[in-house]
This record gives C-alpha cells, sequence and structure tokens, in this order.
C-alpha cells in the first residue's frame, strides 16, 4: 500500500528573460497558451490526477500568479451584471478550493533543487509530485494520471520520460533503462547533458515528477552541481542509492514553453486541439503558410 499523492510542487520562481521584453511585468508562467496561461495547464493536469494541494514556489514580482488563483471581485460582479454566465462559470471552474493553495518565495535563483527545497515545510513527511510549468504535456489522459499508475503498483519514485534523436540527448537530463513491465521501467542511473556517445538511452527527463520526502534531507545538504546550483537531478542520484525510481514513457506531446519555438508550436497545437476555433484557425493557418511559401519562391 503505497501513500496517496495529495500535493504538488510548481517552481514559479524563474526569470523568463528568453522571452523579454515579454516577461519584464508579466511572469512567463502566465503567457497564455490560446485563452489560458502555462500555469493552469499544469494545475489542470495536477487537478486531474486527484491533487488536492497545490504548492507555489515563487520569486519577486510573480504576485500575478496568486492573484489569478483568487477570486477577483470586481470582474465577477461585472459579468454577472452583465449576463455573461458561461464566462462566470469558466472562472469558478478553474479556481482552486479555498485552504488548497500556497506560495512561498525562493528568494534567490540557486537552482530547481533550492526551489523543490524551499516547499519542505509546506510539503511535509509525504510523497508529492514535482511538476515544472514550462513543460506543457498535451495528452488525452494527463501525464501526473499516467505516472500514477506506475507509482501504485511500485512506489518509491517516477519520473516521465520522453525518447529524442540520438543527437539530441546532450541537451537534457538522460536516464539508463533496466527491467520493465507494462507500468514503466527500473530507471538504474541518470547523467545530464551527456555526449551522444556515452549516452546510456535516448531518454530524457521530460518535467514531471513524484518523489519521496527523504529527497529534501539531500537538498537541505545545498550541494551545488552543474552552473553551481542545487540540482534536483544529483539530490535523485543520491536517493537512487537507497530507494527505486521508475520511468514512464509519457504517451503524449510534450512542449517546451520556455523555449520560443516550443511556446509558438504549443499555442498551433492546442488551438487545433480545440473545436471552437480548429476550422477557422487552419484556414488561416493555411494562407500564412501559402503566403510564405510565395514569398520565399518570389526571393529565390
Amino acid at each position: 500500500m503505497v501513500n496517496r499523492i495529495r500535493k504538488a510542487v510548481f517552481p514559479v520562481a524563474g526569470l523568463g528573460t528568453r522571452f523579454l521584453p515579454a516577461t519584464k511585468a508579466m511572469p512567463k508562467e502566465m503567457l497564455t497558451v490560446v485563452d489560458r496561461p502555462i500555469i493552469q495547464y499544469a494545475v489542470d493536469e495536477a487537478r486531474e490526477a486527484g491533487i488536492e494541494h497545490f504548492v507555489f514556489v515563487t520569486g519577486r514580482n510573480k504576485s500575478v500568479i496568486a492573484d489569478h488563483f483568487d477570486i477577483q471581485v470586481e470582474l465577477e460582479m461585472t459579468l454577472g451584471e452583465r449576463g455573461k454566465t458561461k464566462e462566470l462559470e469558466l472562472l469558478h471552474r478553474d479556481l482552486p478550493e479555498p485552504g488548497t493553495t500556497s506560495f512561498t518565495r525562493q528568494q534567490s535563483p540557486l537552482g530547481l533543487g533550492h526551489a523543490v527545497w524551499c516547499a519542505r515545510d509546506i510539503v511535509g513527511r509525504e510523497p508529492f509530485a514535482l511538476l515544472l510549468p514550462d513543460m506543457l504535456m498535451q495528452a488525452p489522459t494527463g501525464c501526473l494520471s499516467q505516472m500514477l499508475r506506475a507509482y501504485e503498483r511500485h512506489g518509491g519514485n517516477v519520473i516521465a520520460v520522453e525518447e529524442v534523436p540520438h543527437d539530441q540527448v546532450g541537451s537534457y537530463g538522460i536516464v539508463a533503462k533496466g527491467e520493465e513491465d507494462e507500468t514503466g521501467f527500473r530507471i538504474t542511473g541518470m547523467v545530464e547533458k551527456p555526449k551522444p556517445a556515452d549516452a546510456p538511452s535516448n531518454l530524457i527527463i521530460s518535467g514531471r515528477y513524484i518523489l519521496q520526502p527523504e529527497i529534501f534531507d539531500i537538498l537541505s545538504r545545498h550541494e551545488t552541481g552543474a552552473g553551481g546550483e542545487i540540482q534536483v537531478t544529483d539530490a535523485m542520484l543520491r536517493l537512487m542509492e537507497t530507494q527505486r525510481f521508475t520511468g514512464v514513457r509519457f504517451d503524449g506531446k510534450t512542449y517546451d514553453c520556455g523555449a520560443k519555438v516550443g511556446f509558438l508550436a504549443a499555442n498551433v497545437a492546442y488551438a487545433l486541439a480545440r473545436p471552437d476555433i480548429a476550422p477557422g484557425f487552419r484556414a488561416e493557418l493555411r494562407d500564412i503558410l501559402d503566403r510564405y511559401d510565395m514569398a520565399l519562391a518570389d526571393s529565390e
């Protein structure tokens, strides 16, 4: 019998420098994919998986994230007065229950591992989910829900993984693969950004984790790794010495919204998945591509 996963941690303290000037006054997590902020998709995924408590590790100038997950009294009053019941229902649907969100500060940018450690007192001594909001994961069944099948069978720690071409492994954290069953495979090692010739597989760590609370004990040592930062991968390697790690191949598509191309691709993919706007958007997209191809041909 494994302990149920009730809490999820969302590291949202990053500066988003790759999206300047858009992120000068707006957190990158509040940039929209179609009509929903990036952070909302991660929270929706966690809620689908049964998460009850949402823990946000924030930084300076991130108060708008807390505002997003709170009641906007004036807006709701205006919508009600104007008979905008559909919009009002949408706001209520996305609003977390009272007392189910917590916010803590990461005062200094000391790495992902440090951000996770900042949530230690809120999470307590229980297993938890860790979701990196930049990684937007599109699938009929959410990634975290897929991971729970492996967790319920094996317990321990679970990491979502995806395959990439071998020549791209140097850009990611890579796992080594052991024995496998229908829910996932045992992870026997991890390496950060290896050379293709040295990579143990082409399976990348893709931004979703289920972790046991003992990782906080390791992170509390504040040992630095790559880039002089406290790395969660280093802590997981230490934890692997005494606990099982299971890899789950994510059945879906991941969009790295921390990069401009990934963010733009996510907008296209999610727009095309929306029955209310897909037909019109598809026509506009074809027109844009046709005009671009004509302009390219004329320039050659």
